[in-house]
């Protein structure tokens, strides 16, 4: 281990920290005093993200680049404190589609295997420093969607795992929870904001009128992670504007302009 950055100031990994809730938590993190090991496979989103900031380049679906955060985390900073496995994709195509179940493949291995393989390389590290875990859900994850099938398979597999996870380690101290985010201004809804009248289409459709910003999502990671969720654990907090309150039968109240 290098002596380099050793020390007590506390340690968070975020994968795919190179755009969206992924990069605005690891902002975030870095804001609040914790020294930053962001991973993406995207290069270029990795590399302005300031000096508190240490980028892993590489594939979270691969076992060889989780392991790869942590042993940057402890040979720089000597703990970890603080897992986010935030890292997803989208892109479902119709189940006739050629290519399909290769598709939803990577989104699975993505989206799934990614975070067990995070998860597994973090636990030594994070048993010893008693730490917290976030998988980044969705309210996909809990709820279904139309053309959506893989996605809303992957997310909903992580809302389990984390029941299951939670159990497995609570023993050691090791708190583990999901956040389900709804609508948010990220790269996997971009397109949306292309096309004015589907985006208020949607809008329309959350209670609270409006898409999420990332900030406001890696602001309720945050909380999981602090010593106020201390005794939060196996749980998935839905941050969704409303949406996963309404059945969607009835239409939602005028939202003034």
């Amino acid at each position: 281990m290098s002596g380099e950055a050793v020390g007590e100031q506390p340690v968070v990994i975020v994968t795919g920290a190179g755009s969206g809730i992924g990069r605005a938590t690891a902002l975030l993190f870095a804001e609040r005093g914790h020294r930053v090991v962001a991973v993406d496979i995207d290069a270029r989103g990795l590399a302005d993200l300031g000096a508190e900031v240490v980028p892993v380049i590489g594939d979270v679906s691969t076992a060889a680049v989780n392991e790869a955060a942590v042993a940057v985390a402890l040979e720089r900073f000597g703990r970890v404190d603080a897992l986010v496995l935030n890292a997803g994709i989208g892109g479902t195509p119709p189940l006739s589609a050629e290519g399909a179940v290769e598709r939803a493949d990577r989104i699975l291995g993505v989206n799934v295997r990614g975070p067990i393989h995070g998860l597994r390389a973090a636990l030594p590290a994070l048993g010893a420093s008693r730490g917290s875990v976030v998988f980044t859900a969705s309210v996909a994850g809990l709820r279904g969607d139309t053309g959506n099938w893989a996605y809303n398979a992957s997310k909903g597999a992580l809302i389990n795992l984390v029941r299951a996870f939670a159990l497995d380690y609570a023993a050691q101290g090791i708190r583990i929870n999901a956040l389900a985010p709804g609508l948010t201004r990220t790269a996997i809804t971009a397109n949306v904001h292309r096309d004015p009248e589907f985006l208020a289409a949607l809008e329309r459709r959350i209670p609270l009128g409006r898409f999420a910003e990332p900030r406001e999502q890696a602001e309720a990671i945050w909380f999981l992670t602090s010593p106020a969720a201390g005794y939060i654990t196996g749980t998935t907090l839905v941050v969704d504007g409303g949406i996963d309150a309404d059945l969607g039968i009835l239409p939602l109240p005028h939202t003034p302009s």
